[in-house]
C-alpha cells in the first residue's frame, strides 16, 4: 500500500512494489492520476488497484482502511504523500500549519493506526515512513513542514520499539531534493542553489528514493528497524 501513489516517489515506488511482484494498492487524493497510474501498471501485466484516499480526513482514512483489507492481507505500508511549500515561517496562516501536519504527520499516525491491528495478529510487516531531511536538519522556508517531518521520524523511530515484538520493521526514509512536481515548483534560483549545494550537482530521481523504500520493506533489511536513511546526493551526512 503506497499513499501518495499518483505522481513523483509514491508513483515509482508503486511501480516498484509491482515490478516486484506485489499487488499494489496506490492510494491518492487525486482519483484521476491515481486511476491513471494504476492502469498504466496493469496495461503493463501487473497487478495494481487504486483506491481514493485523502490522508487529512478522518472519515476517507477509516473508508480506505476497510476497503483495502477487504482485498487481502496489508504486508506492506509506504506513507509518501506529503504537502508543503516554500515560504518564510511568519508568512504562514494557522490553516497552512494545520495542513502541513494533518499530512506529513498525523496523515501517517492514523492509517498506521487503521491498518495494524492484523499485522500484529499476522506478527509480521514492513512500515516504511517517507520524511524529509528537512527533518533531520531544518530547512528555512519550510519550518512547520520540517517539525512534521521530526515529528515523523521521531514517531517511526518509537513504533519501531513497540513493533519488534511483532515482528514488524518499522524504518524512514528522508529524500533530499527530488524531482518531483512539489519541488519543481520552486523559483528556478532556488532550484539553481540547491543544485550547487548537491555534491552530485543533481536531484534525486523519484525511482531513487522508491529504491530505498524498497529495500526497508523487502528481506535484505529483515534485521533493521527504527532506522532513518537520507538518500540526499551527500547533501546531508549524518
Amino acid at each position: 500500500m503506497v499513499t501518495g501513489a499518483a505522481s513523483g516517489i509514491g508513483q515509482a515506488t508503486a511501480e516498484g512494489f509491482a515490478r516486484a511482484g506485489g499487488h499494489v494498492i496506490l492510494a491518492d487524493l487525486s482519483v484521476e492520476n491515481g486511476e491513471k497510474a494504476a492502469k498504466a501498471l496493469r496495461d503493463a501485466g501487473l497487478k495494481a488497484t487504486f483506491l481514493h484516499l485523502d490522508v487529512a480526513s478522518d472519515a476517507s482514512i477509516a473508508e480506505f482502511a476497510k476497503a483495502a483489507l477487504a482485498q487481502g492481507d496489508v504486508d506492506v505500508i509506504a506513507n509518501v504523500a506529503g504537502y508543503g511549500k516554500g515560504q518564510p515561517f511568519i508568512e504562514n496562516t494557522p490553516d497552512f500549519w494545520q495542513r502541513v501536519v494533518d499530512v506529513n504527520l498525523m496523515g501517517p499516525v492514523k492509517l498506521i493506526r487503521a491498518l495494524l491491528d492484523p499485522m500484529i495478529a499476522r506478527r509480521s510487516g514492513r512500515i516504511v515512513n517517507v520524511s524529509s531531511d528537512a527533518g533531520r536538519n531544518g530547512s528555512s522556508g519550510e519550518t512547520v513542514y520540517s517539525g512534521a517531518k521530526g515529528g515523523l521520524i521521531a514517531f517511526s523511530k518509537s513504533l519501531a520499539r513497540e513493533m519488534a515484538r511483532y515482528g514488524i520493521n518499522v524504518n524512514c526514509v528522508c529524500p533530499g531534493p527530488t524531482e518531483t512536481p512539489m519541488l519543481m515548483a520552486l523559483p528556478e534560483n532556488h532550484l539553481e542553489a540547491f543544485r550547487k549545494a548537491i555534491p552530485f550537482r543533481r536531484f534525486a530521481k523519484p525511482s531513487e528514493i522508491a529504491d530505498a523504500i524498497l529495500f526497508f520493506a523487502g528481506d535484505q533489511s529483515r534485521y533493521i528497524t527504527g532506522q532513518t536513511l537520507s538518500v540526499s546526493g551527500g547533501l546531508t551526512m549524518f
